[in-house]
């Protein structure tokens, strides 16, 4: 038996670090996809802001898609 994967890239955003922008982008696809399987970080980026920074998380996250 075969399988098939799909692929997606979501961005996080936090002031407060890169992993609670990483957690947040997985959390939020986990919102609207089942069977996430794994992530992995594609690139870290900011943002100064007036009133602090903006960490940035851009996530490849990958499911498996269902048998029909």
């Amino acid at each position: 038996m075969s399988k098939a994967f799909k692929l997606i890239e979501v961005v996080g955003t936090s002031s407060e670090s890169y992993a609670v922008a990483i957690n947040a982008a997985v959390e939020q696809a986990r919102k609207s996809i089942s069977g996430l399987g794994w992530f992995e970080v594609t690139d870290l980026r900011g943002a100064i802001l007036e009133k602090g920074l903006e960490y940035q998380a851009t996530v490849k996250i990958g499911f498996r898609l269902r048998d029909e």
